[in-house]
């Protein structure tokens, strides 16, 4: 349970940084984090980081692709920790 939780809080900080650091690179017009990486790390459990990223950031927020997205996989994630707290963890 406390892996988990620390994973989950790495993964949501380092979503939520690399939203900063991509929106810094937008402005300067430099290279720029690929969409697809962002959409994989938030699936891998970095929705809730991405999500709140996008909103302090304001980075992504006009795309439809992140606007449904994001939320998606927020519920993605929240039915994924629940499914291995409930079914997973007390087996171990």
């Amino acid at each position: 349970m406390k892996l988990l939780f620390i994973y989950l809080l790495g993964m949501n900080m380092a979503v939520f940084f690399l939203m900063g650091h991509d929106k810094s690179k937008a402005r300067q017009g430099r290279r720029r984090v690929p969409e697809r990486r962002l959409f994989g790390l938030s699936a891998a459990g970095g929705a809730l980081g991405a999500w709140i990223g996008m909103r302090v950031w304001r980075h992504k927020t006009k795309h439809t692709s992140f606007q449904l997205g994001i939320p998606a996989l927020l519920l993605f994630n929240a039915a994924a920790v629940y499914a291995l707290i409930r079914y997973v963890l007390p087996l171990t």
